[in-house]
């Protein structure tokens, strides 16, 4: 006979509550609330700017200047030749003229559009990996919000169990101990049932007490997230995912992990923008070509040392400008040396990124692989808890089972309960991260894992 859900089957028992939030409007009210993802976006944006500005790097460019006040001039002529109206044309001719302190004016507009320039090169390419690491992070930094949500959302709905289960148990136990007093009362058990009974009374109440410390613990953390009121914050429980056997093999699982991991693709990305840094500063000290354009008039009047004059010179220049740094300084070849210790740190990193990661897959896959038989035996512990229990309790009725045996019966049946709660938690919260690990963690998978899903046989 098929068997209904576990979380069906939970609720049947009286583990029922207020209407409850699934794991997907967790996750979209975490979107709106958490201030990571605040970050995150601002961190996307600022991305963006950066691919602009690699686009822009190939524009002209266009400055104009402007200049103003008293100005003073002294020049100095020999040997030149100048004509004139009616009189002909002199040679070698020397003159001397002076302004000194008279208003002036000096205007220019220029542009420059670059040609070739190996460091621009390496500058754009920089930029445009930084804006596509600013992707990636935007990516990781949703996948691990959707991992932590779902975390503190099952964590909510373990604490919601095993304080239903614990009040469940107190209950029974209260009513274990009532039974006792009414025997000893009658004489048809003796005071050590009831010392029995009462003491576990009281360590049911103090676990109770803790159970719901423990589960305003989860809700605060889930309603920090979520931005939801923590009053009477529940959740839906997990179902009983089950890995199937159909699991892809662990090395297809390996290679989406290598491929699509965020925080390797990071890591790759940012090996990347440390050989561009290397790469500009290399070609930073190389030789440019820009085409150029540039207009300028200066004009400047008043007394000197010959008498008032005054003088108006206008120069303008197209043409093509080739810039060949001849000698730096020597501040170079260190500054070189970092960025190069710099880039063997980054890959550095990233191989040790591929290990972690490598190492994650295949411990998340085993665990996730052994889950369906992990269920089978857990759910086999949990039917003969149950049978053991009820027969204690008839066992109870006719005299032939303690006090002692009953409460052991209880107590076993309900840590049986708990512990198929927790391995239901954890095989979802297992798929999860496997999805998180290889790049696949969505909305989809969030819905899943609080979908309906058959228990075993």
């Amino acid at each position: 006979m098929r068997m209904k859900p576990l979380w069906a089957a939970l609720l049947a028992l009286g583990l029922t509550g207020a209407h409850a939030a699934d794991l997907l409007q967790a996750w979209q009210a975490a979107r709106q609330h958490d201030p990571d993802m605040a970050v995150a976006q601002s961190a996307l944006q600022a991305g963006q700017a950066r691919r602009d500005q690699a686009s822009a790097l190939w524009r002209p460019t266009v400055a104009a200047t402007a200049a103003g006040g008293a100005m003073g001039s002294r020049t100095s002529t020999a040997g030149a030749s100048f004509s004139a109206p009616a009189m002909g044309t002199s040679s070698d001719v020397a003159f001397n003229t002076s302004v000194d302190n008279g208003p002036g004016a000096r205007w220019s507009i220029g542009a420059r559009m670059p040609i070739y320039s190996p460091e621009r090169t390496a500058q754009g390419r920089k930029l445009t990996l930084s804006a596509d690491l600013a992707d990636v992070q935007w990516q990781a930094a949703e996948q691990a919000l959707m991992l932590q949500t779902a975390e503190r959302y099952f964590a909510v709905a373990l604490a919601q169990d095993a304080l239903r289960l614990l009040q469940r148990q107190q209950t029974a136990v209260n009513k274990a101990l009532v039974e006792a007093q009414d025997r000893f009362e009658l004489g048809d058990a003796p005071v050590t049932d009831t010392h029995e009974a009462a003491a576990r009374a009281r360590g049911i109440d103090a676990q109770v007490l803790a159970a719901e410390v423990d589960l305003q613990i989860a809700q605060r953390a889930l309603a920090d997230t979520t931005g939801w009121s923590v009053d009477a914050l529940q959740v839906a429980p997990a179902p009983a995912l089950l890995a199937s056997p159909a699991l892809p093999a662990l090395p297809q699982w390996l290679d989406q992990a290598a491929a699509a991991n965020p925080g390797l693709r990071q890591q790759t990305l940012a090996v990347e923008v440390a050989r561009q840094d290397v790469a500009q500063y290399a070609r930073g000290a190389g030789t440019t070509v820009d085409l150029v354009a540039q207009a300028s008039r200066e004009h400047l009047s008043g007394s000197g040392r010959y008498g008032h004059g005054s003088n108006t010179a206008q120069q303008h220049m197209v043409g093509v400008q080739v810039t060949v740094p001849l000698y730096t300084g020597g501040q170079r070849s260190a500054r070189q040396q970092e960025l190069l210790h710099l880039q063997t740190k980054a890959e550095a990193e990233l191989d040790r990124a591929r290990q972690q990661v490598a190492q994650q897959t295949r411990a998340a896959w085993l665990r996730l692989q052994s889950g369906a038989a992990r269920t089978e035996a857990q759910y086999a512990a949990l039917r003969a808890s149950q049978a053991r229990l009820d027969a204690t309790q008839l066992g109870r009725q006719v005299g032939d089972r303690t006090t002692l045996d009953l409460l052991n019966a209880q107590n076993d049946a309900a840590g049986a309960e708990l512990a198929m709660a927790q391995l239901r938690t954890s095989l979802t919260l297992e798929r999860l991260r496997l999805l998180a690990l290889t790049g696949q963690l969505d909305e989809r998978a969030l819905h899943a894992a609080t979908e309906d899903a058959p228990a075993p046989k």
